[in-house]
C-alpha cells in the first residue's frame, strides 16, 4: 500500500499570537511550530497502521520553505518511510492543494490523508481541494479506516450515531479525532530520521485564489462576576437582564 500523508506546520498551542506590517502578517519571531496535530496523531499515525499491517510505504508531503524541514523530520522520527518537500511559500489552501495534486497525479498513491484541518486556521480545505482536482473520491472527517484490497471502509460521526461508509482506492480522506492514537518518537527513530530521504521539489507555480487582507486579535475576556452560590435570585437576574441568555 502507498499512502501520502500531507504535514503541514503549525504553532504550538501556547504560542502569545501578534502581528506585523501593519496587522497583515503573522509574526513567527520567537514562535515554537509543531507538526499540525491533526496531521501527526491521526493521519500520519493511521497511515503507519496501515503499513504495518499490510506492508508498504508512507510518504510525507509539505509545501513550504526551508524551515518546514525540522517539523518533516519529526514525522520521518514517528516512522514515515520518506519525505518531499515542495519548494513553495504556502499562500492560501487551493495553492497548497494544487501543489500536492501535481506532485501526486502519476505516482500512484492509494491513499492520501490529511489532519482535517490546521489548528491555526481550521480551514478544513485542502484534503477536500486534492481530491476535487485529482478527481477521486474524497471523505472527511473519518475517525476509522480499514483497508482490505481495493476497498476502504471508514467512519464518522454523525448527529446522533455513526455513518459508515465504503469506499474504491485511490482515495482521499481527512482524518478527525479517534483516528488514531499520538505516537511519540523513539530514539532510535530520531536517529534514524537523519538519514532518511527529504526531497525538495520545484513548486509547480499553483494559482494563489485568496489574499489575506488583515489579521485581528479576538477582543479581549470581560471581567468575571462571581456569584455566591447561595445567591441564586441574583444569578438569575445577571442571565436575563445582562448575559441575556435566559
Amino acid at each position: 500500500m502507498n499512502i501520502l500523508v500531507c504535514i503541514s506546520k503549525a504553532p504550538d498551542t501556547t504560542t502569545k499570537i501578534s502581528f506585523t506590517d501593519g496587522d497583515t502578517k503573522f509574526n513567527e519571531d520567537g514562535v515554537q511550530f509543531i507538526v499540525n496535530p491533526y496531521d501527526e496523531w491521526y493521519a500520519l499515525v493511521r497511515a503507519l497502521e496501515l503499513k504495518e499491517a499490510q506492508s508498504g510505504k508512507v510518504t510525507i508531503v509539505s509545501v513550504g520553505g526551508a524551515d518546514y524541514e525540522p517539523i518533516m523530520r519529526k514525522a520521518l522520527a514517528i516512522g514515515a518511510d520518506d519525505a518531499v518537500r515542495i519548494d513553495a511559500q504556502p499562500t492560501d489552501a487551493y495553492q497548497v492543494a494544487a501543489e500536492i495534486s501535481n506532485y501526486a497525479k502519476d505516482k500512484g498513491f492509494d491513499l492520501i490523508i490529511a489532519g482535517k484541518e490546521t489548528i491555526d486556521y481550521n480551514g478544513s480545505q485542502v484534503a477536500g481541494m486534492i481530491a476535487a482536482i485529482m478527481d477521486l473520491p474524497y471523505v472527511s472527517n473519518a475517525i476509522s479506516l480499514e483497508v482490505d484490497g481495493a476497498t476502504a471502509t471508514l467512519e464518522r460521526d454523525k448527529q446522533g450515531g455513526t455513518e459508515v461508509l465504503s469506499a474504491s482506492t485511490p482515495l482521499v480522506i481527512s482524518a478527525a479525532k479517534g483516528m488514531a492514537e499520538q505516537r511519540i518518537p523513539n530514539m532510535r527513530g530520531i536517529m534514524a530520521a537523519r538519514t532518511k530521504p527529504l526531497q525538495v521539489v520545484p513548486a509547480s507555480g499553483a494559482d494563489t485564489l485568496t489574499e489575506t487582507v488583515s489579521y485581528e486579535l479576538p477582543p479581549a475576556k470581560g471581567d468575571v462576576k462571581l456569584i455566591d452560590p447561595e445567591n441564586m435570585e441574583e444569578l438569575v437576574n445577571l442571565l436575563h437582564n445582562e448575559a441575556k441568555v435566559i
